[in-house]
């Protein structure tokens, strides 16, 4: 499976994933109801949320003056998979590291041995 870039770059900003914690344990909010809860303004929230939806994460719909947003569960489960993905590969490549350096300790330990 390919990493989607542009969703990881959404996604590695830590507003924008502490947005989307909060889009879910709330079940939706506005750009409004978000800064309230949030560090940062109004207008950043919106930037931030309009990022998240041009990526697919959160959807839109209006409610009078306002936009709530909520988040789409397939995209979520997608980079979660992608997430998966990375993890493993790099799970592999951390076991081969530690195998070269544990057998490398080992040949250093020998010639020490063999020296006294």
């Amino acid at each position: 499976m390919s990493v989607d870039n542009e969703l990881w770059s959404a996604i590695g900003d830590p507003t924008r994933r502490e947005m989307l914690d909060l889009l879910l344990a709330s079940g939706g909010g506005t750009a409004t109801s978000l800064s309230d809860r949030l560090p940062v303004t109004r207008q950043a929230v919106a930037k931030h949320l309009g990022v998240l939806e041009r990526i697919g994460l959160v959807h839109a719909t209006t409610a009078g003056r306002e936009r709530v947003y909520t988040v789409d569960e397939d995209q979520l489960a997608r980079a979660i998979t992608q997430l998966s993905t990375v993890r493993d590969a790099w799970d592999g490549r951390l076991q081969r590291i530690k195998r070269m350096a544990e057998a490398l300790q080992k040949a250093s330990s020998q010639q020490t041995r063999k020296r006294t």
